[in-house]
C-alpha cells in the first residue's frame, strides 16, 4: 500500500513540475518579442529577448535534471539499489558505526555524481552562452574539490553523531538529534564569513568613501551595526550581481560582489541595502531561522515514528536487517523520499518569502530612495536576464520574490 502511494505522489510531483515549466516556457516565449510597458524606456528588446531565451534554457535544464533524479530515487528504492548498497557494505565493514557512515556516503556521492553533468552544462554551457559564466575548468575543479573537503570535514562527524545518538540514546534520540542540527547550522552560520566563503572568494573593505558615508548613516537610521562593509570578487565566477549580509550579532558584515558595485550608483546602492535591512528590522531572518529549526523537529519526529514501522522500509523497497542497526537506512530513505511526499509546501514558503519582500521593500522606501530601489531593481533584471514576463501560475508555486512588474508597481505607489 505505501509503496503505491509513494509511486503516485512520485507521478502527481513530476507530472505538476513538468506542468509548470512547460507552463512557464510557453508563457515567457509569447512574450519574448514585447518588452512589458512598464520597462520599455530602460530594458531594450535585445536583452528582453536574451532574458526570455535564458529563462527557456534553464527550464528545460531543469526538467532534464528532475527526470534523471526521479529515475535515480527509484532505482535507490523500488529497484533496490539502496538494499543492494547496504547489503554489499555489511560484507565490508565490521564496525556499524563505519558501515552506516559508508552507506550514507556512497548515496550522496552517487547523488553528487549524478548532478555533476548538469553542474557543467549549465556552467560551460547555458551561462557560458549568455556571457555569465567565467569559470574557468580549472577553477570548477578547485571548487568541487573544495566543497568535497568541506563536506566530509563538516557531514561526516554531523552523520556519525546523529547515527550514534540514533542508537545510543533510546527514544530521546530525536530530541538529541534536533539538537545537533540545530549547533550544526548555527555553527555554519557562524564560520562562513571567516572560515568558508574566504577559501572560494577574495574579500576586502569596502574602499567609496561616498558608499561608505551613506551606508553608515543609513544603519544609523536604522539602529544597525555591523563588523564592516566588504567586497567580494564574485567576477572571478560570474557576471551576476548581489549583495548579502552574513554573521551574527555584532559579527555581522555586509558582502557586496564587485559586479554589483560596477553597476550601480551610490544612491542605488544605499536603496538595496536598505531593502536588506528591512529584512532584519521585520525579523524575517530570525522568524524563517525559527520555521527551519521548527520544520526540523516535526521531520524528526516523523522520522522517529517512521524508523520503527517496517512497512516503511520494505515499501520503499529496502528490507530492514534484523539484528543489526538500520538507522542510516532510515535517514536516507526519509530524506530522499520526503520531498515527493511535501511538494505541496513549496507554494506557501513562496508566497510567505514574496510577502516578506514587499515588507522590505517597503521599509527601502521609507529609509531610502524608492525611484533608486527601483531603478538598481531594473539594472539588475536586466543584468541577470532575469525574465520580466514569468507565467502567473509558476511564480505563484516557486518564486521567492514578487514579478518584476508588481514588484516595481508597488515600490511607485509607495512613492506616490
Amino acid at each position: 500500500m505505501f509503496t503505491l502511494l509513494f509511486v503516485a505522489f512520485l507521478l502527481i510531483d513530476m507530472l505538476l513540475k513538468f506542468w509548470l515549466s512547460t507552463r512557464q516556457i510557453r508563457h515567457v516565449r509569447r512574450h519574448r518579442d514585447t518588452v512589458p510597458e512598464a520597462f520599455a524606456s530602460r530594458i531594450s528588446l535585445h536583452s528582453h529577448r536574451r532574458a526570455a531565451d535564458y529563462t527557456v534554457g534553464k527550464m528545460r535544464l531543469l526538467m532534464v535534471e528532475r527526470l534523471v533524479e526521479a529515475v535515480v530515487l527509484v532505482g535507490f528504492t523500488l529497484l533496490g539499489g539502496l538494499q543492494f548498497l547496504d547489503l554489499w557494505l555489511a560484507e565490508i565493514f565490521d564496525n556499524e558505526l563505519l558501515r552506516q557512515l559508508a552507506l550514507v556516503a556512497a548515496v550522496f556521492s552517487i547523488m553528487g555524481v549524478v548532478g555533476l553533468p548538469f553542474a557543467i552544462y549549465n556552467k560551460f554551457k547555458l551561462e557560458q552562452r549568455f556571457g555569465f559564466n567565467r569559470v574557468t575548468p580549472r577553477l570548477f575543479i578547485t571548487d568541487t574539490i573544495k566543497m568535497l573537503v568541506l563536506s566530509l570535514a563538516f557531514g561526516a562527524p554531523l552523520a556519525a553523531a546523529v547515527l550514534w545518538v540514533m542508537g545510543n540514546t533510546g527514544t530521546a534520540w530525536i530530541w538529541w538529534a534536533w539538537g545537533i542540527w540545530v549547533a550544526f547550522n548555527i555553527l555554519l552560520i557562524w564560520l562562513f564569513p571567516t572560515f568558508i566563503a574566504p577559501l572560494f572568494n577574495k574579500f576586502t573593505p569596502l574602499d567609496d568613501p561616498e558608499i561608505s558615508s551613506r551606508i553608515n548613516n543609513l544603519m544609523q537610521r536604522c539602529g544597525f551595526a555591523v563588523d564592516g562593509l566588504f567586497v567580494m570578487d564574485g567576477s572571478k565566477r560570474s557576471a551576476h550581481g548581489n549583495a548579502y549580509f552574513t554573521g551574527f550579532g555584532k559579527a555581522r558584515r555586509i558582502i557586496f560582489f564587485d559586479t554589483l558595485l560596477s553597476r550601480l550608483n551610490a544612491e542605488e546602492i544605499e536603496a538595496v541595502l536598505a531593502h536588506e535591512l528591512g529584512h532584519f528590522k521585520h525579523r524575517h531572518i530570525l522568524r524563517r531561522m525559527i520555521l527551519s529549526f521548527a520544520s526540523a523537529l516535526v521531520f524528526f519526529l516523523a522520522l522517529g515514528w517512521l524508523s520503527s514501522q517496517v512497512w516503511f522500509y520494505e515499501g520503499l523497497g529496502v528490507t530492514p536487517q534484523f539484528g543489526r542497526p538500520n538507522d542510516a537506512l532510515a535517514l536516507i530513505l526519509f530524506f530522499i523520499a520526503m520531498p515527493v511526499f511535501t511538494f505541496w509546501i513549496t507554494p506557501l514558503m513562496a508566497w510567505l518569502s514574496r510577502r516578506d519582500e514587499f515588507q522590505a521593500d517597503r521599509f527601502a522606501a521609507e529609509q531610502a530612495s524608492s525611484q533608486a530601489l527601483v531603478s538598481a531593481l531594473v539594472k539588475l533584471y536586466d543584468d541577470n536576464a532575469a525574465t520580466l514576463t514569468p507565467d502567473p501560475v509558476h511564480s505563484a508555486f516557486y518564486d521567492s520574490h514578487p514579478p518584476a512588474i508588481l514588484r516595481i508597481e508597488s515600490l511607485q505607489h509607495a512613492t506616490s
